[in-house]
C-alpha cells in the first residue's frame, strides 16, 4: 500500500481500533489515518497521538482514499444515506466490516457506482491474529485489492472469496469460529475439574494446549487429520478420547452448527438489506 493513501475509519469501536492500531504498529503514518466517532471524549486520545480525529464523517470521507465502514449493521443504512453526497463526490474505496450488509445494498445506499469490499474479520484481530474473508465488487481495482489486503493484514490473515455468498461461509468458519473454540475450552476445563484438577490448573493446561495445537497446525506441512493420527497411538489413551468423540458424531455436530450459523447470516442479510 502506498504510504500516501489516506484511510478513514468511520466508527472507532473495537474492530476499527484493532485495525488502525495494527497499521500504526506496522509503521503506517498516523497523519494518514482518520478516525470518527460521535464521542469527542473517545476521540481525544487518538487526536493526542496525531491521528486525524473528528466527529464529522463527511470531513473524513472527503479527505480519504479508503473508508473503513465500522459502524453497527443496524445503523449502516442511515449512515450511508446521510453521507451519500460526499461519497459520490470523492469516490473513496469503501471497505465494510459490518456483518450482514451486502455490497449491492451498500452501493445503493451510497448512491451507486461505488467500489466496495466486504470484509468478514474475527475477534482475534484484537490481538493481531485474526482471519478476514474479503469480497470485492466489480468496481474494485487491483490496486485497491492490494490496499485492502495491506490494511487487514495488519491484524492477521486475509483471503479473498470468489463470490459474495461465500462470505456467509466465511462467517460460519472464521467469523464465528473463535466462539466454537472458546466453547470447547470451557468444556475441556470443566472436564479437567471433574477429573480432579483444580480450576486454575485445568484452565491453564487447556489454554496452552489450544495454543500449542494451533501453532503446530499452522506451522506444519501436514493436514490436521495427519497431525491427529500422528499423536493417536493404537490402543492408547488419545485413541479412546477420539473414538468417543467420533461415536458421538462430532463431524455431524460441527456441520449442523456451522450450517445454522451460515443460515442465520443469510437471514440477517435479508433483514438488514430489505427496502
Amino acid at each position: 500500500m502506498t504510504q500516501t493513501a489516506k484511510i478513514a475509519f468511520i466508527g472507532a469501536g473495537n474492530m476499527a481500533s484493532a485495525i488502525f492500531e495494527g497499521l500504526i504498529a506496522n509503521g503506517y503514518p498516523v497523519d494518514q489515518i482518520w478516525v470518527t466517532d460521535r464521542s469527542e471524549e473517545k476521540l481525544a486520545p487518538y487526536a493526542a497521538r496525531g491521528l486525524n480525529a473528528t466527529t464529522n464523517n463527511d470531513e473524513a470521507l472527503a479527505a480519504c482514499d479508503i473508508a473503513v465502514l465500522a459502524v453497527k449493521p443496524q445503523v449502516m443504512k442511515s449512515v450511508a444515506e446521510a453521507h451519500r453526497d460526499t461519497v459520490q463526490q470523492h469516490k473513496p474505496l469503501l471497505v465494510s466490516v459490518a456483518a450482514g450488509i451486502d455490497a449491492e445494498s451498500l452501493s445503493k445506499w451510497f448512491g451507486g457506482d461505488v467500489a466496495i469490499v466486504r470484509c468478514m474479520p474475527n475477534t482475534p484481530a484484537l490481538v493481531q491474529t485474526g482471519a478476514s474473508g474479503l469480497y470485492a465488487n466489480a468496481l474494485v481495482s487491483e490496486q485497491q485489492r492490494q490496499q485492502t489486503e495491506a490494511i487487514l493484514a495488519a491484524v492477521g490473515l486475509t483471503l479473498w472469496v470468489d463470490n459474495e455468498a461465500q462470505i456467509d461461509a466465511v462467517t460460519a468458519v472464521s467469523g464465528s469460529g473463535p466462539a466454537y473454540y472458546f466453547l470447547f475450552m470451557e468444556a475441556m476445563t470443566k472436564a479437567g475439574e471433574e477429573l480432579g484438577l483444580d480450576a486454575e490448573t485445568a484452565l491453564k493446561l487447556t489454554l496452552q494446549t489450544a495454543l500449542g495445537a494451533a501453532r503446530m497446525a499452522s506451522q506444519s506441512d501436514l493436514a490436521p487429520a495427519d497431525l491427529r493420527r500422528n499423536v493417536t497411538s493404537p490402543k492408547g489413551t488419545t485413541e479412546q478420547a477420539i473414538l468417543s468423540f467420533q461415536q458421538q458424531g462430532i463431524d455431524e455436530m460441527v456441520l449442523k452448527a456451522m450450517t445454522a450459523c451460515r443460515d442465520r447470516a443469510e437471514a440477517l442479510t435479508e433483514e438488514l438489506c430489505k427496502d
